[in-house]
């Protein structure tokens, strides 16, 4: 059964719109000539009219949110931890009250090992020894909704070393879970079914890192 992702991940506007977005950038970058400069930046405006025409978003939020960056335009990268205790595995709960593995961005001068020990001891309260990477997957193949810019989202096998849950600005609770009792998911950040590839990693005596 094709999802709503799925749809949105086939509609030929959607590509064509991200490519003239990186061709654009890319072209800002490099180019010195004041003529080809005004060709690029009127085609990065035609991207975000193209996004803004298609998902009624006014164009200026969508120019602030797609068209807001420099240099050459490569994927952002997520990391995500996967926590186990008594075979189930650790979620976290946001203000919007929906659930996640602990993780997110990763920042300037840290690593996929130190941003996922930093992003687990904010969103969790706990401390984590990074083992191995479950998977990298492509945001827009598997996530909803699809980000306009590209994402790497790198899921992080992790070994519990201490700590304790403390409420703070992004999440509220945390709580252990079984893979067939998994709460109402954030599925931008990760869905059962990457859930269920971690439990997968957990089990296996010898994990194959899975990327596309």
């Amino acid at each position: 059964m094709q999802t709503q992702s799925d749809s949105l991940l086939t509609e030929p506007w959607l590509s064509w719109a991200i490519e003239i977005q990186s061709i654009a950038q890319n072209g800002l970058t490099y180019c010195k000539n004041i003529y080809d400069i005004e060709r690029y930046e009127r085609l990065r405006d035609l991207s975000a009219e193209m996004l803004a025409y298609k998902t009624a978003i006014p164009k200026e939020t969508v120019k602030s949110l797609f068209c807001n960056e420099a240099g050459y335009q490569t994927p952002k990268i997520d990391s995500r931890a996967a926590i186990f205790q008594d075979d189930k595995i650790l979620l976290v709960q946001e203000n919007d009250g929906l659930w996640s593995l602990p993780g997110g961005w990763i920042d300037v001068l840290e690593t996929i090992h130190s941003n996922t020990i930093k992003e687990v001891r904010e969103e969790a309260g706990l401390d984590v020894k990074p083992t191995f990477i479950i998977a990298i997957h492509e945001q827009r193949k598997r996530n909803f909704p699809p980000f306009v810019h590209p994402v790497l989202k790198t899921f992080v096998m992790c070994e519990p070393l201490g700590g304790k849950f403390q409420p703070n600005s992004e999440t509220v609770q945390s709580a252990y879970f079984a893979l067939n009792e998994l709460p109402p998911m954030n599925k931008e950040k990760n869905t059962p079914a990457q859930i269920e590839l971690c439990f997968q990693a957990h089990h296996s005596s010898q994990w194959t890192t899975q990327f596309d």
